[in-house]
């Protein structure tokens, strides 16, 4: 990040990845100008065909431009075009641009600084060029390139061109800010707030009403935990005043006598997950952590705890981004959900955890088949391309390897939900496979820190790997 003149306007060239990754860009850089070059719009009309993300995304820009064009002549044009509010179709949230929009209108003489420094001539370099040439012709203003390209902006450093990645779209400043939905309590909890707390149960379940200052920094559905002889496990249930709170002990799924399809929670912050996937009335529930902290087996089993045992909802749904790890195996043959099987791989590890582990003891033969009918009767594996347009009812839906989503798709699919669904979104923001998103700017970042102060919403970041002593020993040494 460089360091601006306030004194001195500011003009933002944006590259062409920044318009795909967020169409709405170009209202986003407030009262400064913007600027495109030719090879953007050039970009842009490339990548315009197919039904990706990113082909949408940029049909999208296209339809702004054109919005914003409407009517304007070649004087206007050069002149830039005013930037006019732009109200979002979801949320109604107004983005206050007041700027104005160039575009490359003429040839630019870039001089020779560049060509000996960069040979080739490529989009990069072109806009790079532009950038220079743009710097010579304004003194007075600080043109800054914009770009989610890490290489392009090594390159514009090279050449001593202002350059920064696009960050609006940054969730927070720095991941370890995200909210983990676990709070400590302090030793002297109870004798602090002894006066004005009321106690009750109800149906079995024990109940506490707090006041004070402490709670008004606390969340709805958020893990609260003591250790010590006064020890207490709890979830904020009701916030009524932002100084009052309703809290509720938890489930200890510990316990074998409460196993949850043959599995107990083996910490403290996997007892949490459980209430909260158990709870019907929470419809969406995010769970981070690394490989090896449960979250798929987790969901899996209190989604077949609630589809088979006690059938709240009529069946689940797993999906995930189909990014590969190594090199892409190609087309695969098969009908949807063939395609997506070797995708699944995860989940057909966990079902056969579930199926020896369900009704207690090794099943053999008769877990296989259970496991089987599990799989073709009542789990559902769909793909994240077919998700427009749909709407769930009555539905557990599984959401694998969420941090590889943008913000937007998130969005896409969560509206999808319709009543009695439950959505849970699993991931490890620490392992992102998709170009251009970061851990601050991930969907699955981006929907933790949006949903925390909905009271039926959910999120807990597990801690603890519980695969076994070899893949623990490798995440903490290799």
């Amino acid at each position: 990040m460089i360091k601006r003149d306030p004194d001195k306007p500011l003009l933002f060239v944006l590259d062409t990845n920044v318009l795909m990754h967020d169409p709405t860009a170009l209202y986003r850089f407030q009262e400064h100008d913007i600027y495109l070059p030719m090879v953007v719009l050039e970009e842009l009309d490339r990548g315009k065909k197919g039904m990706s993300e990113v082909a949408r995304n940029v049909r999208q820009v296209s339809r702004f431009l054109d919005g914003l064009m409407r009517d304007a002549d070649k004087a206007e044009i050069d002149a830039g075009l005013p930037i006019h509010p732009l109200r979002e179709n979801m949320g109604g949230h107004a983005l206050p641009a007041t700027g104005r929009l160039f575009f490359q209108t003429e040839q630019l003489e870039i001089g020779t600084t560049l060509g000996g420094a960069l040979p080739g001539n490529n989009p990069d370099n072109a806009i790079l060029g532009v950038v220079q040439a743009l710097q010579g012709r304004h003194p007075d203003t600080t043109v800054i390139l914009v770009s989610k390209d890490i290489n392009l902006r090594i390159k514009a450093a090279v050449l001593g061109i202002p350059a920064e990645d696009y960050a609006n779209d940054q969730v927070l400043e720095d991941v370890d800010l995200l909210y983990t939905g676990v709070l400590a309590l302090t030793p002297g909890f109870w004798a602090d707030h002894a006066r004005e707390l009321d106690a009750w149960r109800e149906e079995g379940r024990a109940f506490y009403r707090v006041h004070g200052p402490d709670v008004t920094t606390w969340f709805p559905s958020q893990c609260l935990y003591l250790e010590g002889e006064a020890g207490i496990e709890a979830l904020v249930r009701e916030k009524p005043t932002p100084d009052e709170a309703i809290i509720e002990v938890v489930q200890d799924y510990r316990a074998q006598r409460h196993s949850v399809w043959g599995i107990t929670a083996r910490n403290r912050e996997q007892n949490f997950a459980l209430n909260m996937l158990l709870d019907p009335d929470l419809d969406f529930v995010t769970l981070l952590g690394t490989a090896g902290t449960g979250k798929t087996l987790l969901a899996l089993a209190a989604g077949l705890a609630q589809v088979l045992d006690k059938p709240i909802y009529k069946e689940i749904i797993v999906t995930r981004v189909t990014i590969p790890v190594g090199e892409d195996i190609g087309f695969l043959p098969g009908t949807e959900e063939e395609k997506m099987t070797p995708w699944m791989g995860a989940l057909m590890d966990n079902l056969e955890v579930l199926s020896h582990g369900a009704k207690g003891g090794e099943t053999g033969d008769w877990g296989r088949a259970v496991t089987n009918d599990l799989v073709r009767n009542r789990i559902r594996i769909q793909s994240l391309n077919f998700m427009r347009g749909r709407t769930f009812l009555n539905k557990y839906i599984i959401l694998d390897e969420a941090q590889n989503l943008t913000a937007k798709q998130m969005k896409t699919l969560i509206t999808r939900a319709g009543p009695g669904t439950k959505i849970v979104c699993l991931g490890n923001i620490a392992q992102i496979d998709t170009p251009y998103l970061t851990e601050t700017t991930s969907g699955l970042t981006y929907v933790v820190d949006r949903f925390k102060p909905w009271p039926h919403g959910g999120h807990i970041t597990l801690i603890r790997g519980e695969r076994s002593r070899l893949a623990d020993f490798a995440s903490e040494e290799l």
